[in-house]
């Protein structure tokens, strides 16, 4: 039995390299199947021309079609599973994520393209569905799914989570059976939990995997990197956890491992403010983390509790002031266009950001999703209809249909408030001692206001100090050729890929 599990993006995004990547879980499902036996195919369709969709769909000729629906292209997965059906009418169309798990009823309506929709996560029921379909068995009893039978929707029995998040494969061993993916940037993000104990009403986080917390160990996210390093040459991670510092334990067991395994990574990851402290963000830098996204969403008490956020001002300013003090990047999100959000709400707001100096950020309005607490009380009020989803092209509905001044003016907040002190840096060394990633932060600063000595300085040490770092010599190698030094740059890049045989930039850095 042929399974082809595929995503294509909304139009609007499918420039955007990271909302036309592969959503992670699909990954795990494609690995699910490959190691059960089944010819499962990978494929990102964002960006394909239809008679290049059509070819591949006419070449692999699959029995099962999965289809990745999220909220942004919930129009285009529905037209990709029409001409699905068009062109194989004897397969048979799945329809799962985030978006499908609760608008199933908008998917399966009359002479709908898709036979079933799989609710929430979906491994075991995929790979049981996949059996019954292969054998031909009765499927209709599988925990799960919803379909379309006699003229009704027919839900069955929910199924219970898995717990043993060690027990999944790795995606990225399979990552070399896909067509349209772009493995080198797949591979950089990675999932370590499932499960979000939080209550922010503009999230569905919470209701699609569940509020209890379930955590892959120290040594299986180890052990993903290392392969995905070796194989693949990827010395960066981003880790898109809701909350990866949800349990203070594992991660500084997993930071640990790291550093007496000498991987020499850089990582970014997400946490609340009240799941960070000082010796956590001090060990986390230690083992590479250079970036830390923190969901302040606002700096007004009343938003907050209005956004569902069990956050206060002073707990945003104190974690954001413990990241400063360790040195680790500020990426802060934002959101904008609250229903009834007021002058001084905005003002509060810039200043928080005026004092927090955050390094990076997001402003997003605030947008309906389905399955959160803002989506269900807006039909429960009249504001929105049931079947806002599906009557409605834009790829992201906002709640504030006339988008006010906030937006912009917190873009611009986030742009001009970030922090010129060159001192910061002596200060961290001061108090981390040598830490590699602290010279590799302050050589890019210094390297943004053209001070090259002194950025050559920082990576000097790092090759010094840790010969088998390949950060100091790829940046060195960059520094190198970026200033004309062609030749000293070439035995930087050589350095690197006798560290990291696959590492795609130092490679191309090779060639004449």
């Amino acid at each position: 039995m042929k399974i082809l599990l595929t995503y294509q993006s909304g139009l609007p995004h499918r420039n955007d390299p990271y909302i036309s990547l592969v959503p992670t879980g699909v990954c795990y499902l494609h690995a699910c199947l490959r190691e059960a036996g089944y010819d499962s195919l990978l494929a990102n369709f964002s960006g394909w021309t239809s008679s290049d969709i059509s070819h591949e769909l006419l070449t692999f000729r699959p029995d099962v079609i999965g289809i990745s629906q999220w909220t942004h292209n919930r129009h285009t997965s529905l037209e990709l599973a029409r001409t699905c059906r068009a062109l194989l009418p004897g397969s048979t169309i799945v329809m799962g994520g985030g978006h499908a798990t609760f608008c199933y009823e908008d998917i399966l309506v009359k002479d709908s393209p898709v036979d079933i929709v799989v609710l929430g996560e979906g491994e075991s029921t995929l790979l049981e569905l996949t059996e019954k379909l292969s054998t031909g068995a009765e499927w209709r009893t599988i925990a799960g799914l919803a379909f379309r039978r006699n003229g009704k929707i027919t839900i069955t029995p929910q199924r219970k989570n898995r717990d043993d998040l060690d027990s999944l494969p790795l995606p990225a061993r399979y990552f070399d059976i896909s067509v349209g993916l772009d493995i080198d940037l797949q591979s950089e993000f990675i999932v370590t939990t499932r499960g979000c104990p939080s209550t922010c009403f503009f999230c569905s986080s919470p209701d699609f995997w569940g509020r209890k917390v379930r955590f892959r160990s120290p040594n299986a996210i180890v052990e993903e990197i290392r392969y995905i390093r070796h194989t693949y040459g990827l010395i960066y991670f981003s880790i898109r956890d809701d909350t990866f510092t949800a349990d203070r334990k594992r991660v500084l067991e997993f930071c640990s491992l790291l550093q007496k395994q000498e991987l020499h990574i850089l990582w970014n990851c997400q946490s609340r403010v009240t799941a960070i402290d000082e010796e956590l963000l001090i060990e986390m830098k230690r083992a590479g983390c250079e970036c830390i996204q923190l969901g302040v969403e606002s700096g007004s008490p009343r938003i907050l509790r209005q956004l569902g956020k069990n956050i206060a001002p002073a707990q945003i300013e104190h974690a954001c002031a413990l990241v400063g003090e360790i040195g680790i990047n500020l990426s802060i999100y934002l959101i904008s266009d609250v229903p009834g959000e007021t002058s001084e709400d905005i003002r509060q707001t810039i200043d928080l950001v005026r004092h927090i100096h955050p390094d990076d950020g997001y402003v997003s309005p605030l947008a309906y999703y389905p399955g959160t607490r803002l989506y269900k009380d807006a039909i429960a009020t009249g504001a929105a209809t049931p079947g806002i989803f599906a009557d409605t092209r834009p790829a992201a509905l906002y709640v504030t249909s006339t988008r006010g001044p906030s937006t912009v003016r917190l873009l611009k907040e986030l742009t001009n408030n970030r922090l010129n002190d060159p001192e910061r840096f002596k200060r961290q060394k001061k108090h981390l001692g040598y830490c590699f990633t602290t010279n590799v932060l302050a050589a890019e600063w210094y390297r943004q206001r053209r001070e090259y000595d002194k950025a050559e300085q920082e990576l000097q040490e790092v090759t010094e100090r840790q010969p088998e770092n390949p950060w100091g010599w790829l940046l060195l190698g960059d520094l190198f050729t970026g200033r004309g030094r062609i030749k000293k740059g070439k035995v930087c890049y050589e350095r690197v890929l006798s560290i990291v045989p696959e590492h795609a930039p130092s490679k191309a850095a090779q060639t004449p």
